[in-house]
């Protein structure tokens, strides 16, 4: 760990803090001029695997918006590349797995051997926490076992996920098998992120919300515990974030992640309330409302902050990824308002 002793990683182990640290999932990407620059010269992969660039845009992104965290720029699939499935990115399109698996016999070919290769993100989290020492903490990340899966079978993002689910329901060995491969595959690979430096890991379910809950319960939870697990042996804390979750946050709490991501539909306290108020949570202003003017913006977060004051646990991002386009003021003038705000409202509170 970098910064141990940081508001994040407290607030993170649901310790006092004086001011509600603040981040932003996507926090480089193609709303901020800087990262267009490099976007010019080189696509986002050629980005995630040249260690320099890839902690350029994390760097230059955190130093911007004057945050309280940096998340490693990286891609969800990398993992999927070593374990035998290349993929790419089509315009407009988003990305595509060039053989996706839809076979026993697939799914046993998928290699484990390989999550060295992709040492190149832990190099460039390595480089971050180089830059920032003990000013800023590090967030590494990987993706949840049931969102890499489903990806591996639908071949990119789907609506109904009919083949995933055809896996899930009508061979649930091969479907075991996948998820235990991908444990092992993303547990080593953030682990060596933890090595590098990184001081917490956020773990992205991204299309979890597609399931209900008794089939979260059976065929995600089991395998996404297992790897929060595996990630707690390094001694940092888990975020564990999803969409569409509102009716699976209390099983998502079983996990035993520290903290628990909340997206924006609905109110934190209640998500919250919904787990017990254990552990801490994070989220979760829509993203799109950063497209509206400030005077909307503005008491939406001093709501979201008035329904966690005086609880601890609390970090303040977004209900999901900062959006192409949005005005980066608007992210600027967000991180600023949270920290002064916060601390003015958990300085009257003590």
């Amino acid at each position: 760990m970098s910064a141990p002793e940081s508001i994040f990683v407290r607030a993170c182990k649901a310790l006092p803090v004086e001011t509600t640290p603040v981040w932003f999932m996507r926090q480089a990407g193609r709303y901020m001029a800087e990262y267009r620059a490099v976007r010019k010269q080189h696509s986002l992969i050629e980005i995630c695997k040249r260690p320099p660039l890839a902690a350029e845009v994390t760097i230059t992104a955190a130093e911007a918006l004057g945050v309280d965290a940096a998340i490693i720029f990286a891609d969800l699939l990398l993992p999927l590349e070593v374990m035998g499935l290349p993929f790419h990115f089509s315009a407009g399109e988003g990305p595509r797995i060039e053989k996706p698996i839809s076979s026993e016999d697939d799914v046993r070919r998928l290699r484990t051997d390989r999550a060295g290769d992709l040492g190149y993100v832990s190099e460039a989290v390595r480089l971050v926490c180089k830059h920032f020492g003990s000013r800023l903490p590090v967030i590494g990340f990987c993706g949840a076992p049931f969102t890499l899966a489903s990806y591996m079978i639908e071949g990119g993002g789907s609506r109904n996920y009919i083949l995933a689910k055809k896996m899930m329901y009508n061979s649930p060995q091969a479907w075991d098998e996948l998820m235990r491969k991908l444990v092992k595959v993303t547990s080593e690979y953030a682990t060596e992120q933890v090595r590098a430096g990184a001081d917490v890991i956020q773990v992205f379910d991204s299309w979890v919300g597609c399931l209900g809950v008794e089939d979260y319960r059976k065929y995600a939870l089991p395998h996404t515990t297992q790897l929060v697990r595996e990630l707690q042996k390094t001694k940092v804390p888990v975020i564990y974030f999803g969409t569409d979750s509102t009716a699976l946050l209390p099983a998502m709490k079983e996990t035993g992640a520290e903290v628990i991501g909340v997206d924006w539909r609905i109110p934190i306290d209640e998500g919250w309330r919904s787990m017990g108020f254990q552990g801490a949570v994070q989220g979760n202003l829509d993203p799109v409302l950063l497209f509206a003017d400030w005077k909307e913006i503005k008491p939406r977060a001093e709501d979201i902050l008035r329904r966690t004051q005086g609880r601890r646990g609390h970090i303040f991002n977004l209900g999901h990824g900062i959006l192409p386009e949005t005005p980066v003021d608007n992210v600027k003038d967000l991180a600023k308002f949270v920290q002064e705000h916060s601390s003015k409202m958990l300085s009257t509170s003590r």
